[in-house]
């Protein structure tokens, strides 16, 4: 099985893409996840990317397909990518070139006043960056940090975030579409009642 997981900052892609993952055998490709791993082994693509971020920049979609490229397995769930067309483009190249083909394209819907209220209220571990929704007591569960806000978790700046996202990767929906892969997903509600939603549909789709 072959996924693609879509949905704005803040719908629960890396929490329920995780679940997926465990529950298929499938490869969790976290696009964040490599960049930080290519960059703290200094890889050649992680010195690249390094680079940009170093000055502020977006790492090139053409830097970041080449990480995903070089770690993509049989059986996957890609999660944080294709955030841009130019990024699908560059999958759909690849996957033809290792003659695989996607099983279904995911996208978790979640009106914008409740992506706010997510992102404005939820707490990351200052040392690991694991994030915990609001109201998370005491310290980090996967390593014992204390807990705290992002500078950048605060309403305004969570909106331009949803600008952007709408600019650069809300299009991916068009071309998924016309592919006849979309699935739009209901992202609102208990981590478990969308966790089922997204079964569902998989099922549908095997």
């Amino acid at each position: 099985m072959r996924l693609v997981l879509l949905g704005p900052p803040g719908s629960g892609k890396g929490t329920q893409a995780v679940r997926l993952a465990t529950a298929f055998g499938l490869q969790h490709v976290a696009t964040g996840d490599i960049l930080r791993d290519e960059v703290a082994r200094q890889t050649d693509l992680g010195q690249k990317a390094k680079a940009f971020m170093d000055a502020g920049r977006l790492v090139p979609d053409q830097l970041v397909s080449d990480m995903i490229a070089a770690r993509l397995q049989d059986k996957f769930i890609l999660d944080g990518y294709p955030r841009s067309l130019p990024q699908a483009e560059s999958l759909t190249a690849l996957l033809k070139q290792k003659g695989w083909s996607l099983d279904a394209v995911l996208n978790l819907q979640v009106p914008e006043d409740e992506i706010v209220a997510r992102l404005s209220g939820r707490l990351v571990c200052l040392q690991c960056k694991t994030v915990f929704a609001a109201g998370t007591k005491g310290s980090c569960a996967k390593c014992g940090g204390n807990l705290g806000k992002r500078a950048d978790d605060n309403p305004a700046t969570v909106r331009e975030r949803l600008a952007v996202y709408h600019e650069k990767t809300k299009p991916l929906e068009d071309y998924y579409q016309k592919a006849g892969l979309l699935q739009n997903v209901p992202g609102v509600g208990k981590p478990d009642d969308i966790f089922q939603r997204l079964q569902t549909v998989i099922g549908k789709k095997a």
